[in-house]
């Protein structure tokens, strides 16, 4: 009978995997209590809808700032000390914003600038953190690994992280932010247990601009069909999907008047199904092919789209975000396998960067579309115009798919070589 930490975290996979993984799950729980307690420090100190919304675009901005020189620059360091350097920034970010807010000198510009401060980190942090892994296991492993990283995410950030957050903010203003300081501590700490990563870190070699390495890893996405293909899908589906998701707060109020309480009861079904992918993932793994999983996936996206257009009651919506939950939990870690098995290590922080900025790109594109569509053709507008463009970008995809999962992966110094080539 295997042990509770045999199950979470297979020896196999290795002593610095649990290290990486005990780290991220704990940093999770500090950002999952800041998901709730930030808005709420926002909303105590301006009533205003432009900044309570600039403090939710300052989550996306510094993506697209700052994600292409993250990558950039996690390929060129040391992996392992360049996450807890940016991590170290977060905590002493968060801690001035501590002491801004126990001496009563916080405002909306202070807690602004500590946003895009905070997150301009966050980017550092999460690219660099996703090189490590096929850097730790082996590639048949990738997807057990990205499984158990996604039910951190899941428990820690999106499960249990914002009740705390909310619980801790009414105790006092300054008290999650000091434990989200904690929290990120332990996690530098234990990611410090790790073995030096065993990929020579490029700070040897000689230096060459930022932006000439972006280039390079840009173009080398470029001439890789099956990793340009797989960031495009992304990229199109963040579109349709954030198209209704920016004004789901609304659909939720005045459509199916659900009210606040249910409202919130949509991310707590998602994050549900969630886990109950985390715990059938391995099967699932096991018993069906990626690509199989993957259309799925995207089939479901499609039909939930369909579903909230024609829904008007709140249980029914709650079912949907359910399933949700399951689907994009699966899809997000075969897509982030499937990258991280098609290329070279030397390449994986710039490459998971232009992933990055797509998924974000896509979703300040998709949310401003929705804002349009709604406020023009009304609450449900937004949710067929996914309808509509999921479907037809899964046909167009739904071929390539097979040519992405079976993909054969690129030799660092090859695959090197030919994106420099002009």
């Amino acid at each position: 009978m295997p042990t509770l930490g045999e199950l979470i975290a297979p020896r196999r996979l290795g002593r610095d995997f649990r290290w990486l993984l005990a780290s991220s799950w704990t940093s999770n729980i500090g950002d999952g209590i800041a998901l709730a307690a930030a808005p709420l420090l926002i909303a105590s100190l301006t009533s205003s809808p432009i900044l309570v919304a600039l403090g939710a675009v300052l989550q996306f901005l510094p993506w697209l700032v700052f994600g292409l020189h993250a990558g950039a620059i996690a390929d060129r360091f040391d992996r392992r000390r360049l996450v807890m350097f940016a991590n170290a920034a977060r905590m002493l970010v968060l801690g001035a914003l501590c002491v801004f807010i126990v001496t009563g000198t916080a405002n909306i510009w202070v807690v602004l600038a500590t946003a895009f401060l905070y997150r301009t980190a966050e980017v550092f942090v999460d690219t660099t953190s996703s090189t490590l892994l096929p850097m730790l296991v082996k590639p048949a492993d990738l997807g057990v690994g990205n499984a158990r990283l996604q039910a951190g995410y899941l428990v820690a950030n999106q499960f249990a992280g914002p009740p705390i957050g909310a619980f801790l903010f009414a105790a006092g203003a300054a008290w999650p932010f000091l434990v989200e300081v904690i929290c990120i501590g332990f996690a530098v700490v234990l990611i410090s247990r790790m073995a030096v990563t065993p990929i020579p870190p490029r700070e040897t070699e000689a230096r060459t601009p930022v932006h000439t390495d972006i280039a390079e890893g840009v173009k080398w996405m470029w001439r890789n069909p099956p990793v340009r293909m797989l960031v495009l899908i992304i990229l199109t589906f963040n579109i349709t999907w954030a198209a209704p998701w920016g004004i789901l707060v609304l659909y939720a109020t005045e459509h199916l008047h659900m009210g606040p309480v249910g409202y919130g009861m949509l991310t707590t079904a998602s994050a549900l199904g969630g886990i109950l992918a985390t715990v059938t993932f391995g099967w699932m793994e096991r018993h069906v092919s990626f690509a199989t999983l993957m259309r799925v996936a995207l089939s479901l996206e499609v039909l939930m789209h369909l579903a909230f257009a024609l829904t008007t009651v709140g249980w029914v919506a709650l079912v949907i975000m359910f399933v949700f939950g399951t689907y994009a939990f699966v899809w997000g870690t075969i897509s982030t396998t499937v990258r991280q098995r098609l290329v070279p290590h030397a390449l994986q922080g710039r490459v998971a960067s232009v992933n990055m900025v797509g998924v974000f790109g896509g979703m300040v594109i998709g949310q401003a579309l929705g804002g349009i569509i709604a406020q023009l053709w009304g609450l449900t507008a937004p949710w067929w115009f996914a309808f509509g463009g999921a479907a037809i970008t899964l046909l167009l995809v739904w071929k390539p798919i097979s040519h992405i999962v079976n993909a054969k992966p690129a030799i660092d110094e090859v695959d090197a070589q030919s994106a420099k080539e002009p």
